[in-house]
């Protein structure tokens, strides 16, 4: 079986990540998310894949150009204008069974191969993979009877313990022809899940697979989440240097031409990348992914955090429950608020909407090439984008929008 793996979305919930780099390239566990989707599309002998492409495309291609170099057979579709999930399908060609999975989502190849399996027993026109998850209201819920589909409701009023689509589907090509009689939604968009219902009505049989696990990127603190849980499963090796008086924990990875000063203290799990610097005397502590020629320094705290490529915390800076993009630096004394004082839930804004995270504990999100100065704190839950300035001495409370600066006004001189 063949596998389209849909990856040309603009992510706008994901912003300010997706300013400047593809959502499905936003690393997890020191790697693209995509590789990790990838890898389990290779373990379950899927190895013939059509990516579909759109927002910086040619990040991706770059990245993975013909997939030799990971095992795998990869080609290219565009999807010119991103108008959903069914539009971007219908840019594939596929004359047999195949497996379709959003760019967004991951599973284990375990529950791949069962899909597949499921599908193909059943002799099924469409299977879905169903994951049950305890607040639905972000989902699209699946209703069955029978082993059989009946329903999908969007966003549903009743959302406890529910099965959900979790983005992860087998297709006969009688697909193709449901997404042509599919209308534009009220978001100007082919929904998928308006196809599927196509083939219900026509008494065609669509059938599920319940997933052993999943994990979705919805918005940017689910990065987070995926990244402890990637670092949890990941085979930890020591390749880089480590000084005398260095203390590392179990479950640190350490990539070839990093090197960990005397002085620092890593509880895994940890990820630190290639050519990396880490210490002297500082402190990393778990579900913390660390990216290329990144400078951790003296008097530095990072916690389950994900820092990208090239960045600089080189002293007296705390980082906690935060996405960090690519070459940011940080003035000494930066310190990054993860917990509010009345210990409510840390709330962002996402597409303009202020969201209850679900976490208690939330940090910053930071795009590209963001600097800070001196002394400069930022509240929990607030967004920087790319090519931003925080200036000495502020305190920022509030999202800062893309190549902006912020600064403190200095008071009126007097003199003696």
């Amino acid at each position: 079986m063949k596998a389209a793996i849909l990856a040309a979305g603009v992510g706008k919930r994901m912003q300010p990540l997706t300013r400047t780099l593809p959502k499905p390239l936003i690393p997890v566990a020191g790697r693209p998310f995509l590789d990790h989707v990838l890898e389990s599309l290779k373990k379950a002998n899927l190895k013939e894949i059509i990516l579909v492409v759109g927002h910086l495309k040619d990040q991706i291609i770059e990245r993975y150009g013909d997939g030799s170099d990971y095992g795998i057979e990869i080609s290219y579709v565009e999807q010119k204008d991103q108008r959903g999930t069914a539009d971007a399908i219908s840019c594939t060609e596929f004359d047999d069974s195949f497996l379709v999975i959003n760019g967004d989502v991951y599973c284990k190849s375990g529950s791949l191969k069962k899909i597949a399996k499921n599908h193909e027993n059943k002799e099924a026109t469409v299977t879905i993979g169903a994951y049950r998850v305890k607040n639905a209201s972000s989902y699209g819920v699946i209703r069955t009877e029978n082993d059989k589909v009946i329903e999908i409701t969007e966003k549903p009023r009743n959302t406890y313990n529910q099965l959900i689509n979790a983005g992860i589907y087998v297709f006969e090509p009688d697909i193709y022809r449901a997404i042509e009689e599919t209308p534009i939604s009220k978001r100007n968009e082919k929904e998928i899940t308006t196809s599927i219902k196509f083939l219900i009505n026509e008494g065609r049989l669509v059938t599920f697979s319940e997933l052993g696990s999943w994990t979705h990127i919805g918005k940017p603190w689910d990065l987070l989440t995926a990244n402890e849980r990637a670092l949890k499963n990941i085979d930890s090796k020591r390749n880089g240097e480590v000084e005398s008086g260095a203390c590392i924990k179990n479950n640190v990875t350490i990539k070839e031409g990093a090197i960990v000063r005397s002085g620092a203290y890593i509880e895994g799990p940890v990820y630190i990348g290639e050519d990396s610097d880490i210490g002297p005397n500082c402190h990393i502590r778990p579900y913390t992914g660390i990216g290329k020629k990144v400078r951790i320094g003296n008097a530095v705290e990072v916690k389950n955090s994900i820092i990208m490529n090239g960045t600089h915390a080189a002293h007296h800076t705390y980082i906690g429950d935060s996405v960090i993009g690519r070459c940011c630096n940080f003035g000494a004394g930066t310190k990054i608020g993860n917990l509010r004082l009345d210990g409510e839930n840390v709330t962002m804004t996402v597409k303009g909407n202020s969201v209850d995270t679900g976490r208690r504990k939330l940090g910053t999100v930071f795009g590209d090439e963001v600097q800070t100065g001196l002394n400069s704190m930022i509240n929990p839950g607030v967004k920087i984008g790319p090519n931003s300035t925080v200036g000495p001495g502020v305190l920022l409370s509030k999202d800062l929008p893309p190549n902006s600066d912020i600064l403190v006004k200095q008071g009126k001189e007097r003199k003696r």
